[in-house]
Parts: C-alpha cells; sequence; structure tokens
C-alpha cells in the first residue's frame, strides 16, 4: 500500500487578490483587513478529488484540520491525522514539523499545496531524502516542484500510487524564492534555497521561470508599440495593464513605466489606478463593461501561465466581466520560444471558465506582427 502524505498552508495565495503579491510577515495581517479568503484548502482538495477513484490503492497522511484534514475530508477521503497546526494560526514552523514527521514516517509521496515559501519549508526539512510535488495554490511560483494546476497535481499523484513505473522515474528539480518585500516594491531577487525530488512527468510539472533577457529589449520596444495598436483598434476606454518586464514595456509606452509586479489601470490613455487589487479592478468595471475594457498580459516565461500565477488579481469575476474578446496577450518571439511548443496554461481558479478561455488567441510579438498560439487550462 503507498502511502501519501499530505500538507496545506492555509494562508498561502490570501494575498494575491488584494494585490499583496505574498503573506509573509505582516501581509497576511494587511491581507485579511482587505478583506482576502484563503484558497489553497480548496485547491488541495481538488487535487485530492482526482484521486478518489483510487483511493483503495494508498494511505493518506494530513496535518489535522486546516492544514490538510479538512481538505480530505472535503474530498471524501479517510486520513490518518498527524499533530501540528491544529490551531488557528498556523506558521512556517507548522509546514516543516509535519514535513519532517511525514519524512521521518517514510511516506512514499508528500504532497503539499503553497507557493514557493511552502516550497521552501519543506525542502528545508526533507531535502531530497522525499519524493514531492507542489499543489499549486500561492502568489508566487517560480520553483519546479509544483504541478501545473491542483487536477494535474491529482492525476500524476494517482499514476504514482498506481504505477511501478512513475514511482521510478524522478527528477531533482528547484526549489527558488524571492524577498517579498522587494517583490512589492518592484524588485525581483531571487535566490536557490534547493532541490528536491518530484515525479518525472513533462508537461505536468510546471517549469522554472525564466527571466527576460536585456537583449530582448528592442523587441520588448516593438511588442508595446503592436499592443498600443491592437487596444486602438478595439476602441477600449479602460485597460488593465498586468505583471512583468513585457507588461511594463507597455506601460512605459503609454508614458509610465507602472508597477512591474501589479496591476495597473488606465482610462483613456492614462493611469488611473497602481497596482489595483481585485475590488479596485471590479469597481472601476461597473462603469466600463464587457466591449469597454482589455486585459494586457504576457505569459510567464518557462512557464506559460497567462492568469494564476502572480496576477490573481485577475480572478475569474473580473475576467469573467471583460470577456475572452478582451484578453490581449502580447509575448516576444524568444518567450515563445521558450515555450518549446507548449500551450500557454490558464489556472484561475474556476476549471469552468479556464476550460471556456481554452483556444488560439492572436498574440503580439512585435509591431504589426502577430502569432496564433495555442492556450488551454493547466
Amino acid at each position: 500500500m503507498i502511502r501519501v502524505g499530505l500538507i496545506v498552508n492555509p494562508i498561502a495565495g490570501m494575498g494575491g487578490r488584494v494585490g499583496l503579491k505574498g503573506t509573509d510577515g505582516e501581509a497576511l495581517t494587511l491581507a485579511l483587513e482587505r478583506g482576502a479568503v484563503p484558497l489553497s484548502g480548496a485547491r488541495a482538495s481538488a487535487c485530492l478529488r482526482e484521486m478518489f477513484q483510487c483511493r483503495d490503492a494508498f494511505v493518506l497522511y494530513a496535518g489535522t484540520g486546516k492544514m490538510g484534514e479538512d481538505s480530505a475530508r472535503d474530498a471524501g477521503l479517510e486520513t490518518v491525522v498527524l499533530s501540528g497546526g491544529a490551531g488557528n494560526v498556523t506558521s512556517s514552523a507548522d509546514t516543516v514539523r509535519i514535513a519532517r514527521h511525514m519524512l521521518e514516517i517514510g511516506l512514499d509521496l508528500i504532497l503539499f499545496a503553497g507557493g514557493d515559501g511552502t516550497a521552501r519549508d519543506v525542502c528545508g526539512a526533507v531535502g531530497e531524502n522525499a519524493v514531492v510535488l507542489g499543489i499549486p495554490a500561492g502568489v508566487k511560483m517560480h520553483s519546479a516542484v509544483f504541478a501545473r494546476s491542483p487536477k494535474e497535481a491529482g492525476r500524476l499523484a494517482s499514476d504514482f500510487v498506481t504505477s511501478a513505473r512513475v514511482r521510478r522515474a524522478l527528477r531533482s528539480s528547484e526549489v527558488m524564492d524571492i524577498d517579498e518585500e522587494a517583490y512589492r516594491n518592484g524588485k525581483i531577487e531571487a535566490r536557490l534555497f534547493g532541490y528536491m525530488n518530484v515525479p518525472y512527468a513533462p508537461g505536468r510539472i510546471q517549469g522554472l521561470k525564466s527571466g527576460t533577457p536585456v537583449s530582448e529589449a528592442c523587441a520588448l520596444e516593438a511588442v508595446a508599440q503592436g499592443a498600443l495598436d491592437a487596444i486602438a483598434e478595439k476602441s477600449s476606454r479602460l485597460l488593465f495593464v498586468g505583471a512583468g518586464t513585457t507588461a511594463r514595456a507597455l506601460s512605459s509606452a503609454m508614458g509610465n513605466e507602472g508597477t512591474l509586479l501589479g496591476v495597473d489601470a488606465w482610462l483613456d490613455g492614462k493611469l488611473t489606478a497602481a497596482d489595483a487589487a481585485e475590488a479596485d479592478i471590479l469597481r472601476l468595471l461597473k462603469t466600463y463593461p464587457r466591449g469597454k475594457a482589455m486585459i494586457a498580459v504576457t505569459p510567464i516565461g518557462g512557464q506559460g501561465f497567462i492568469f494564476g500565477r502572480g496576477s490573481q488579481q485577475f480572478s475569474p469575476e473580473v475576467i469573467r466581466k471583460v470577456g475572452r474578446d478582451g484578453i490581449l496577450i502580447m509575448a516576444s518571439p524568444g518567450k515563445l520560444e521558450s515555450l518549446r511548443g507548449a500551450p500557454m496554461l490558464f489556472d484561475t481558479g474556476d476549471s469552468g471558465l479556464d476550460m471556456e478561455l481554452g483556444g488560439y488567441y492572436r498574440v503580439v510579438t512585435g509591431c504589426g506582427q502577430y502569432a496564433m498560439y495555442m492556450a488551454r487550462q493547466g
């Protein structure tokens, strides 16, 4: 009988929609004040539901309460409850404690729901001495230890449980994390913290996030000009510009560099809200409905995610109000090449919406240049 562990970081991802880019330190208190709600437990449950059909082939171990037990119960699975994280307030120390316990009792696979910070805690506890798989539930996920989506994590975990071949195919993958305080101030200071063993499944595990080379500066200027032309074609008055260097190039072309790692709102070509949270975006959309608003975004280099990684301000409600036709995707030829033919991905947290958004998009790749590129559910 295969033994599987589950650790849920209950505060992971809470800062995303309220524009905080994480929940480290005092950010959690601020996130709660802004009305942030927990998301990671539901994403863990989505993973476990994919494992329900093979439930007789494994025994599930989980942290107490919201650190795993609640998600298992929600998915209809029985679980062996491990001590740790029983209180209303949990910390990284609880994650470390549970992960170490799982290592000590020799579980075959440890699933964890969170972001890069959670991956860092698990890595510190087990290193390369266990097999792990991340359920993406954080704001920032630069590490290469996460499945592309909660459902994909469940499918891969099911394969691991039922196939000895999958259990033998492992890869040592990078665990990255960034300084959240620097991140909130528009700086990316990422570093490698270690490696963990994950099931090797090309196309099912997200790639390590890749940056934008300096040599792409001219290409980004051309993309920005092409995006401006595309926006003019739509005659939209309200524009939301997502995160990243490609998006910043568009903001710069409009006269203001804006927020590198957040969402900015532009009204009639003027910056009207910098680093907007989901609530700010929805407030603006009350005045400018579908057809009068657009979202300009770029896929994450090396991963391909359009929504669901680092831009949770674009929530399912926001995306539905703007509509599929209002989504403008920008990418330099080099960024598209970094995807190596793999599709761009959606992981909004709403499976139905992700499927609705799937299909080919006209991606702006330069001034007057476009590429038809497939996007689908992560």
